[in-house]
């Protein structure tokens, strides 16, 4: 990825991609004609996240010279689902299940957060729907989806007016088995029209047909509880979009968890699936980035300004799970299997009660922000502490946003005091905690997943990803870190990369001998036959759609499922049997056992998917001119602190070319990011601009 000229101005052709970020909106401007590609960022609003998505493509048109007439499309990663559910703001929400079944909430699970050495100290917390707003409707299915009993609609009147006169518009329905047959919930929908029309409903069966009730409850309530303020907001964006072009309807599409982007008007029916927007972007961004400089497994390290996200890329491929939580919330969708940390660049450095340094997770965010914003900010956070230290300058956005060096290095010093620390070793110690913070983080997407962090280098981006890459690579052992060109943006441009993708399931479980392969056929074709529907909405022909299957099997007794990739072709025992070995081998990679060859332990399928792929067109990465030196770049030399001070070489990355290399102590800057470079490491520029960071005596 990288800048260049700005786009031409031909009508519909210039696609845009808008990340959210808690403090900054980054934007991604691709001429698709040209490939040329332009990159800038604003502040965000979190009083009203469309104030900054908007800001941000006028700042972009206005850049690249541009009237709303050239765009072709905006796609957009957002937050407002995500920062919604952290922040624990559902709002008053109704539920409705099977009579007999009020209490699924309250019976939960049994894990506990931390193990069961911080049970003592554990407070179970608060439902999303209490007690008092459950009602319930007779009726019964099996779990084959048979009627056991005959839904009550009479009961179902008496639950909706409840709910209708006591002003509660938000309901999520959740009946017994509603995945295998989805009846009973099609008449509580059609009582729900006739007795309270405004309502704002979601159906288990439309949001996740997959058995385990908790699990299928929670995140069909957490589907009901988003609803609102994604549609009002999406609703928000479309209305001042039409402002920038009253002739046409300028097409907007959102990020989705899976990977994929779906169009604004499809998202608002499932608005669940946009918790983890910006990170998938990211994640998927990295990935195109990494394949391009020859790496196909990595590690990604997002870093914003109020957390870290990180995941693992394998094969060019995210690992996708549906063992998500979202705050306090579980959400068995498809996501990007994200790991996320409260350390990013606000976040604030505190002392804990046993008298401790502490940093995050709470942040300073964009607003006041940390100290050496100026706007309020009383507690000092990362960015101050990297501010200090001289390994960033004293001001972002190449000089858009000023710091101040001095109230941030003031309430390092108040903080180092209280701790009986010098300010350098405070200032060294808030990011020693962070890399640990983070370091951690990655540990729990690779070792706890069966993989060796030694053996993936790492990408970093976003504002403050790349701040402590070379701390990172100690702490892991990591072989190599990449830091892109336009490191901020990254997330943007990872919108510009990604195919419009549908998901589907339904649970179908069989011992794998006795497997009814006819009727697991005939459940393949309904689930590509919704996917295709899906598409044909989008707007994407027969001859350009693809179907991914996969299934979801396990030994027989266990509790969990693995997933594992389906092949094409026809539904034979042949076909079968090779899913079962994958499941096999990919057990074996998660837990280093399997029962491959042991008639006694069977192996069970419980759950069919289908993913429907529009493929969509992706920028291409250009190659840069040879460097003439890297010398050439130096704009400057400033005291920095590493282990100690020294006076390190401040680098203009705009000004580096391929093959230029760098060896540290230094500084490498650019317009949304820098790129600190430790003593006993270098870093190289390679032909797509990417910085390749390694230890010198690698």
């Amino acid at each position: 990825m990288t800048s260049s000229e700005a786009p031409a101005g031909r009508a519909g052709h210039i696609r845009i991609g808008v990340d959210t970020g808690g403090t900054f909106t980054d934007i991604v401007a691709v001429d698709a004609s040209t490939g040329a590609i332009a990159t800038t960022k604003t502040p965000s609003t979190p009083s009203n996240p469309a104030d900054g998505f908007l800001n941000g493509i006028e700042k972009i048109l206005e850049q690249i010279g541009a009237q709303p007439t050239v765009l072709e499309s905006i796609s957009h990663g957002t937050t407002v689902a995500t920062n919604q559910l952290l922040e624990g703001k559902v709002g008053e929400l109704g539920f409705i299940t099977t009579e007999g079944y009020e209490f699924v909430l309250e019976i939960a699970r049994q894990s506990v957060p931390d193990g069961y050495g911080n049970s003592y100290f554990w407070v179970k917390p608060d439902r999303i729907v209490p007690a008092d707003k459950v009602k319930t409707v007779g009726g019964r299915l099996n779990f084959q989806g048979e009627e056991v009993r005959p839904f009550d609609r009479e009961q179902a009147v008496k639950a909706v007016r409840w709910f209708k006169d006591r002003g509660i518009s938000t309901i999520g329905v959740c009946l017994l088995h509603a995945y295998a047959n989805d009846s009973h919930e099609q008449a509580m929908l059609e009582v729900i029209r006739e007795e309270y029309p405004e309502a704002v409903v979601s159906l288990s069966s439309q949001v996740l047909r997959e058995y385990r009730e908790y699990e299928r409850t929670m995140t069909t309530l957490v589907d009901a509880a988003v609803k609102p303020k994604v549609a009002a907001y999406v609703a928000g964006i479309a209305e001042r979009l039409a402002e920038l072009d009253t002739d046409r309807t300028i097409p907007f599409s959102i990020m989705r968890s899976n990977g994929g982007v779906l169009s604004a008007d499809e998202v608002v029916h499932q608005p669940i699936t946009t918790v983890l927007s910006g990170p998938a972007a990211g994640a998927l961004g990295a990935a195109v980035i990494a394949q391009n400089a020859g790496f196909s497994s990595i590690v990604t390290c997002d870093g914003g300004g109020t957390s870290t996200d990180v995941t693992v890329i394998q094969n060019g491929q995210p690992t996708l799970t549906t063992e998500g939580t979202v705050g306090a919330y579980p959400s068995k969708i498809p996501m990007i299997d994200v790991v996320t940390v409260g350390a990013g660049g606000g976040s604030i450095a505190w002392i804990g009660p046993e008298g401790t340094l502490k940093v995050g997770p709470k942040s300073a965010g964009a607003d006041p922000g940390p100290l050496c914003y100026a706007k309020g900010g009383t507690e000092p956070t990362i960015t101050d502490a990297h501010l200090v230290l001289g390994r960033i300058p004293p001001h972002l956005l190449g000089g858009e946003i000023p710091l101040d060096v001095e109230a941030a290095r003031t309430g390092i010093e108040e903080l180092a005091g209280k701790l009986g620390l010098s300010f350098e070793e405070c200032a060294t110690g808030i990011l020693e905690i962070s890399a640990w913070n983070q370091a951690n983080a990655l540990r729990q997407v690779t070792v706890k997943r069966g993989l060796d962090v030694r053996d993936f280098p790492m990408v970093t981006f976003g504002g403050s990803g790349s701040l402590l890459a070379c701390r990172l690579m100690d702490i892991l052992g990591l072989p190599a870190v990449l830091v892109p060109p336009n490191p901020g943006n990254v997330s943007a441009y990872g919108l510009l990369t990604v195919d419009v993708r549908n998901d589907y399931v339904q649970t179908q479980v069989s011992k794998h001998e006795s497997l009814d392969l006819g009727k697991l056929g005939a459940l393949f074709e309904e689930l590509t036959g919704k996917a295709k529907a899906a598409l044909e909405r989008e707007g994407f022909p027969a001859e350009a759609q693809r179907f991914e299957r996969s299934a979801d099997l396990r030994y027989f007794g266990q509790a969990f499922e693995v997933r594992v990739d389906a092949p094409d072709g026809e539904i034979t025992q042949e076909w079968a049997d090779e899913v079962a070995d994958r499941f096999h081998a990919a057990h074996h990679a998660l837990y280093n056992y399997d029962f491959k060859g042991n008639p006694e332990q069977l192996v069970e399928w419980v759950n069919v998917r289908v993913t429907g792929i529009g493929p969509i067109a992706r920028p291409e990465i250009t190659d840069i001119s040879a460097g003439s030196g890297a010398e050439s770049a130096v704009i400057e030399t400033r005291e920095v602190y590493y282990d100690d001070w020294s006076k390190a070489k401040i680098y203009d990355r705009a000004k580096l070319g391929a093959g230029d290399e760098i060896e540290g102590p230094a500084v490498i800057q650019e317009f949304g990011s820098t790129v600190p470079i430790h003593p006993g490491f270098s870093a190289t520029i390679d032909k797509a601009a990417n910085i390749i960071i390694k230890r010198k005596d690698a």
